[in-house]
Order: C-alpha cells, then structure tokens, then sequence
C-alpha cells in the first residue's frame, strides 16, 4: 500500500539566502556552498514553513507516493 506525504522540493532560482534553513524545525534544508538549498528528504515532514518564509517563492510543496513493504 502506498502512502502519501507533502514534500518541499527548491528550485533553481534558489538565491540562497538560508531563510529556509533557519526556519525548518526538523533541520531538512541546508545551503549548500553558498550556491542553493538542499532538502533531506528522509528529514522533511512537508511542513511548508520554509516554502512560507521564501523570499524568492522558489521552494513548493509536492505529494510523493511512498511505498510500504
């Protein structure tokens, strides 16, 4: 059976400000080399707080399927 949860996915645009980063509470996102934020995705639980405070309105929110054996 398949589950379904919200995931923040950042686009290219990302000008890497680090609002995001600062703002997740379960540490998902990093900057990365000063370059654009990553999200672990094994850490996000699709709040949407860093998509909420993203001044470049670049992060959104997705539905990802995940598989349960």
């Amino acid at each position: 059976m398949a589950a379904v949860r919200r995931i923040a996915l950042v686009g290219e645009e990302c000008v890497a400000c680090g609002c995001c980063e600062r703002v997740c509470p379960r540490q998902a996102v990093a900057v990365l080399h000063g370059v654009r934020a990553k999200v672990d995705r094994a850490r996000c639980v699709g709040c949407g707080m860093c998509a909420a405070v993203c001044p470049a309105a670049v992060i959104r929110m997705e539905e990802r399927g995940e598989s349960h054996a």
